[in-house]
Parts: structure tokens; C-alpha cells; sequence
């Protein structure tokens, strides 16, 4: 068995190894910035020229000291230009502006019980990336937006811009009356001034931090829409409406889904949505998020191109991110991990068990490319360069599967009652991993330190090797589990309840739980007769990566009888048999009768890529399936064949098929298979306007190959 380990052991080394491209321990250590004062509201009062992409302001500024004896006020200040500042009684206070900083001069020195006020004046008189201006286009009206993640509010507003700090705060704006401003809480007013400008006032009444704050000016049309008294509007492109309304209809089910489910009705004044032309996906902002032009769909963008997953996502950070937020930038998994996880309890509930188990495996996929092709690194670190280093895979989609495998350890009545009494212990307050942990401890009276220690203050994931062996003699079952992740620095053997499942003749099904303790671990069971298939990690929980070599026979059992995830696993095992029969007849079944869209569709990759020869028929026949992305896989397939007397039924695809990406795809596959006689056909592809472009490109696309 020792030398069994070793040979094993070497042949993953180099897998591991490739796995750090990145030294991200050569990056600076970071700590939590002090302060010597609590900012406790912003009024912020601007008059906005979209023509000049320029402002004037002022932040009259509420604070108290931290201590007795403060006799100055350090304020962030980067871009903008400090002309005046004023106290409480409008006397002039000395200042001094360098470094991105903006130092104030009290003029008397102030105890921790003193409440002081000050007005910063100033001006900005170019576009920064904090606040970006956009010209009208045929695309967009001229606009205002602001980005102010993670640290750029302090490009337009002189201000403490860290998220631990948290304040209430107006916005006051002033613009040409063809616009209309959203900013973030409850609208207090809009004044006609009488000069062709009007004044918007919004309050923000309960604290959030600086990197929440929202400003969006533009010509919008504003979509209204409700959950109950709760106002909830989209702020759109007028050429869109429509569309924006079928895009955006479920927000207010999406509301009271996270009401439900954190058990905590939405905590701020409204909620707006807000198209912006330079946002990829979303950004929150307490109850005003961003969205990119890319949310809004037509009818057939909305099939491949859906932005539920990031609307949902977005709403969840109203709570996970807005409502409790990051003491700093290394906890932020606590705003992502949980919002991440939120959109996939979201697709849960919204599309089924198998539909989220895929979101969740997609998400799981996602961090374990970060860690093979750039690095593994704790969830919470504290090494960057800039705050947006922390904002990859590891706090979003590992993270999320980290919550995942809690909720099952602690089972969900605890775990959902866990994170409800964090939302209510911390509402309105910054938090760090310890307040979680210390709420974990309260509502579920365990000790899961172990829990946390491995998985969120240190990296990586499991790598297993997992093999059985049956006696018949003794009627033993040993599963043997080799962990092999810790031959990286700070990996650790993991400690942790993985579950085993066992299928016998018959169909009757067991489960036992078992814990991983060492390096090699082997458990022994005695049953009557062999499992007919032996799960490993039943439930799909673990961050995992592994081997698992299993006879055809218990795979092509798999491949019918398991849950979504192991079937989809077994059908792509099956290529190492590809040459037997059995396992071709398999895949011909899976691809035309399996449940699930993602199993048929890796059934017939695997047709595609082994056995296309014969089963031509059962392609063509996919080209029928319900799901756009078995369809396209199908039209790819075809493509691949090179046959020109493919092209007419391929032509019939992309002027019927209603998905863009199949329609994308069937353009590839006439070039494949036409060469560049289909020049002029695929030519008039690129005069379209679909979502993301998508069918334009492929165009564009075969295009450049064929020439």
C-alpha cells in the first residue's frame, strides 16, 4: 500500500505544481485601515454639465471623534479639486490637498461626545472612472453613471472612502430638465428651478458604506413596477421599453424570494435597476444597481443570454454586501461568496433540483480552473495589491460551494436560521468572518472552527484517489480514499463528513456518512451482496477533485440510474471505453431520453467525438431537442462532418431555430461544410443586430476563415 501511495503521489505532482502561475504571496500584506473619526451622514449637493463632463460640489459632512483631542479631519480626495472649506458657522478652516488626500484643520480641537459639521467645496472638471460620462449614440442617450467599487467614490466626492465605515447620506443634484437622476434611498423631491434645470433629492436614511453610493444621470424612461408598497423601478433606454419588461418582470418574485428565505424583508426604501453602456455584468449599490446594456433581451437573447442569474445575484447583495458589508476587503467573501450562493438558491427554486445542481457544479468548475491555471490562495487574504484582486473565483463561486457544504453539515434549518440571525445581529454594520463564525456557534450551539480553519483561512481543495475492493469470502466493501492535495504549501489533509452511497441489486439504496481524517483512509462494510454502484461524496458537497476508476459494467448503471450529476460524470467516464458497444448504445440513450438537457448534451459530445459513424440519424434528430445548447452541440456535430450535402438542412436551422447561438452555430457549420461558395449567404449574417452581437460575430467569424 505504501508504494502504492508514492506512484500516486508523483503523478499528480506536476498537475499541482502547473496550478501556481501566480505568486500572489509576493503581493503586499494589507490591514484594516484606522480612523479617528465615525462619519455618521454626507450631504452631497452637485450641479452636473453632461456637455463639459464636469461639476461643482459640496459634501457637508457629519462626524464625531473617536477619541478626545481631535484637532484635524483626513478626507479621501482623488481627481476632484478642494476650493473651500467651511465649519459648522461658515468660517473659512485651512486646508491642505496632496497625495489624494484632503487634510482639514479643525480650527479647535473636538471630544468623542462633540458632533462636528463641515462643507467641502469643489469642483471636477473632467470625467474620472468613479463617475464616467457618455455622449448620445445611436445606442445610448448622453449619460452620467457611477462606479464607485471599491474605492472610487472618493474621485467625485471628498470623503472616508472605506467600507467600514458606514453613513447616511442626501444627494442633491442639479442637471438640464431632459434628464431625470437616480441615486440611492427614498426620492425626497425634484424642484423645477426655473432656468431649465431641475434639483433631485434622495435620502438615504439608514447607513451603507462608500462603496454602495449611486448616481446615475441620463433621458431614461423609467419603468414602474412594485412588490407590494415596496417601489421597484427599471431605469431603461427608451427604445427598449418593451423589452425591458419582459427582462426585468421578475424582480419583484426575486424580492420576495430572499425575503422569504433569509427570513428578512428587504431592508432599504425602494429598489431601482440602471442601465449603464460600460457595465459587463452588475454592480450593486444599496437600492440602486447597475446593469449593463447586455441585461436588457430580445425574445431570442432571452433563451441563451438570460440575466436572471445576475439580477438575482444583484438582489441578494441588497442584503449580502449592502445590508451587512465587509469590514475590509479580505472578508469579502462575505459579500459574494453569500450573494453567489443566493442566485444559485435562487435557481433552485426558480427551475428545479437538477437545474440548480448544474448552476452549483458550474460554479464549483469555475474556481478549480482559477486553481489549476493561476492559483489557490485562502478565502480570506489579506495580500493585494488593489481590493479588486480578492473579487475572483476563490470569493465567488468557491465561497459559495464553501456555504454549500456548511449548510449541509449543519442541515438547513440550522444553516438558514444561521444566516438570518447574522442579517439581523449585524444589520447595518460591517462584519468580518469572526462575527459568522460567532453566529454559527450562537444559533447552532457547535463549534465549527475546524470547519473554517480549512476551508476559509486556508487554500486549495481536495484531490483524492478513491478505489473499492469487494471480498466475496467475507462480503466486505473497503473504499480506500487517498488525499493527495497537500504535497501544495498550506494545503491541509482534510478533516470533514463526506457522505457514501450504495446501490444493490434490486435498486435498494444506502447511505453512510463517514469522515476523512488522514491521508489514507479506509472503511470497511459488510453487506449481504456487492453493491451494484458505490457512490463517492453522495450529494455532490465536497470542492473536490478526484479519480475514481470504475468497471463498465457499474458505469453504464450510472449512467441510467444515478442523480443528475453522477449520470452526467458516468456518461463523460465512458470514454474510456469508447470502443465497446455497450457504452455507444449508452451514450445513443442518453442523448435522446435522458432527463436532463446537460447529460443529453455531453451523450452526444461523446457521439461527436467517438462515434459519429452510423449514428448520424440520432445528430439530426437533436437538432429537435427542447434545449438550444444540445441543438447547437447537434448543428456543430453536422458541421464537422464536411459534407456539402449538409448545407440546405443546416440553412433550414439557422432560419428557424429561434436560439442565437444555434443560429451562430449553424453559420459555422455552412462554412465547414461550404466552403466559399456560402461567402455571399453568411456575408448577410453580419448586417443583423441580435443580442451580445453574438450572430454577427460568428459571421464575421467564418468569414475571416474562409477568406
Amino acid at each position: 500500500m505504501k508504494k502504492r501511495i508514492i506512484i500516486l503521489i508523483s503523478i499528480l505532482l506536476p498537475l499541482l505544481g502547473y496550478a501556481q502561475k501566480e505568486d500572489i504571496y509576493q503581493r503586499p500584506v494589507q490591514h484594516e485601515r484606522s480612523h479617528d473619526y465615525d462619519a455618521i451622514h454626507y450631504k452631497v449637493s452637485l450641479n452636473v454639465d453632461l456637455d463639459s463632463k464636469s461639476l461643482t460640489g459640496n459634501n457637508e459632512i457629519t462626524l464625531s471623534p473617536f477619541s478626545n483631542g481631535l484637532n484635524e479631519c483626513i478626507l479621501d480626495a482623488e481627481s476632484l479639486f478642494v476650493t473651500r472649506v467651511l465649519d459648522s458657522n461658515g468660517s473659512k478652516l485651512s486646508f491642505e490637498q496632496k497625495d489624494n488626500k484632503l487634510k482639514i484643520d479643525l480650527g479647535k480641537i473636538y471630544d468623542h461626545s462633540d458632533i462636528i459639521k463641515i462643507n467641502v467645496e469643489y469642483l471636477l472638471d473632467k470625467p474620472v472612472l468613479g463617475l464616467r460620462f457618455f455622449d448620445e449614440t445611436p445606442d445610448n442617450p448622453q449619460m452620467a453613471s457611477s462606479d464607485c467599487f471599491p474605492n472610487k467614490s472618493r474621485q467625485w466626492i471628498p470623503i472616508y472612502d472605506y467600507p467600514h465605515d458606514k453613513a447616511t447620506m442626501e444627494m442633491i443634484v442639479t442637471v438640464d430638465k431632459k434628464h431625470k437622476v437616480l441615486s440611492n434611498g427614498r426620492l425626497a423631491g425634484v424642484k423645477d428651478n426655473g432656468d431649465g434645470t431641475h434639483t433631485w433629492h434622495w435620502s438615504q436614511e439608514q447607513p451603507h458604506s462608500t462603496y454602495l453610493i449611486s448616481l446615475s444621470i441620463g433621458d431614461f424612461a423609467v419603468i414602474e413596477d412594485s412588490l407590494g408598497s415596496l417601489p421597484v423601478n427599471y431605469w431603461v433606454y427608451h427604445y427598449h421599453v418593451d423589452d425591458a419588461k419582459r427582462s426585468f418582470s421578475k424582480t419583484p418574485h426575486m424580492i420576495d424570494f430572499f425575503n422569504k428565505l433569509y427570513d428578512y424583508e428587504y431592508p432599504w426604501a425602494k429598489y431601482d435597476q440602471v442601465i449603464s453602456p460600460y457595465m459587463g455584468g452588475g454592480a450593486e449599490a444599496t437600492s440602486a444597481t447597475l446593469l449593463g446594456e447586455a441585461a436588457v433581451t430580445d425574445e431570442s437573447g432571452e433563451i441563451d443570454f438570460s440575466y436572471e442569474g445576475v439580477i438575482a445575484h444583484e438582489i441578494a447583495h441588497q442584503w449580502w454586501g449592502d445590508l451587512i458589508t465587509c469590514r475590509s476587503w479580505e472578508h469579502t467573501w462575505l459579500n459574494e461568496s453569500f450573494g453567489t450562493y443566493s442566485d444559485y438558491l435562487y435557481a433552485r427554486n426558480e427551475f428545479g433540483e437538477e437545474e440548480g445542481a448544474y448552476n452549483l457544479l458550474g460554479k464549483k468548475n469555475g474556481y478549480l480552473r482559477e486553481a489549476r491555471n493561476r492559483y489557490i490562495r485562502p478565502i480570506v487574504f489579506n495580500r493585494y495589491e488593489s481590493p479588486g484582486q480578492n473579487f475572483d473565483s476563490h470569493t465567488y463561486p468557491k465561497g459559495a460551494n464553501i456555504l454549500h457544504l456548511l449548510r449541509h453539515i449543519l442541515g438547513d434549518d440550522t444553516f438558514f436560521r444561521t444566516i438570518s440571525a447574522f442579517l439581523h445581529k449585524y444589520e447595518f454594520q460591517p462584519v468580518d468572518t469572526h462575527d459568522f463564525m460567532k453566529t454559527v456557534k450562537e444559533v447552532s450551539g457547535r463549534n465549527m472552527d475546524w470547519f473554517f480553519e480549512q476551508y476559509i483561512f486556508k487554500p486549495g481543495h481536495l484531490v483524492a484517489d478513491v478505489s473499492k475492493s469487494w471480498d466475496e469470502e467475507s462480503k466486505t466493501l473497503r473504499v480506500f480514499i487517498l488525499q493527495k492535495q497537500d504535497s501544495l504549501p498550506r494545503v491541509p489533509i482534510y478533516k470533514v463528513p463526506v457522505n457514501l452511497g450504495f446501490t444493490f441489486p434490486g435498486g435498494r439504496k444506502l447511505v453512510k456518512e463517514v469522515w476523512l481524517n488522514d491521508k489514507l483512509d479506509v472503511f470497511e462494510f459488510k453487506f449481504d451482496s456487492e453493491p451494484v454502484m458505490v457512490r463517492f461524496d453522495e450529494g455532490n458537497f465536497l470542492i473536490k477533485e478526484w479519480t475514481y476508476k470504475k468497471p463498465l459494467k457499474e458505469l453504464l448503471f450510472q449512467a441510467e440510474n444515478d442523480d443528475m450529476i453522477g449520470r452526467l460524470w458516468a456518461v463523460e467516464q465512458l470514454a474510456n471505453f469508447s470502443g465497446d458497444q455497450a457504452t455507444i448504445d449508452l451514450w445513443l440513450r442518453s442523448a435522446e431520453d435522458d432527463p436532463f438537457w446537460a447529460v443529453r448534451k455531453a451523450a452526444l459530445d461523446q457521439i461527436g467525438n467517438h462515434a459519429v459513424k452510423g449514428n448520424l440519424d440520432l445528430v439530426k434528430e437533436s437538432l429537435e431537442d427542447e434545449n438550444s445548447k444540445v441543438r447547437q452541440s447537434a448543428v456543430r456535430i453536422l458541421g464537422d462532418q464536411k459534407d456539402p450535402g449538409m448545407i440546405k438542412m443546416l440553412k433550414n436551422v439557422y432560419e428557424n431555430d429561434e436560439s442565437y447561438l444555434v443560429q451562430s452555430e449553424a453559420l459555422r457549420s455552412i462554412g465547414k461544410c461550404g466552403g466559399k461558395k456560402e461567402l455571399a449567404y453568411i456575408q448577410k449574417a453580419t448586417e443583423r443586430k441580435t443580442t451580445r452581437g453574438v450572430v454577427e460575430r460568428a459571421a464575421k467569424e467564418v468569414i475571416g476563415l474562409l477568406e
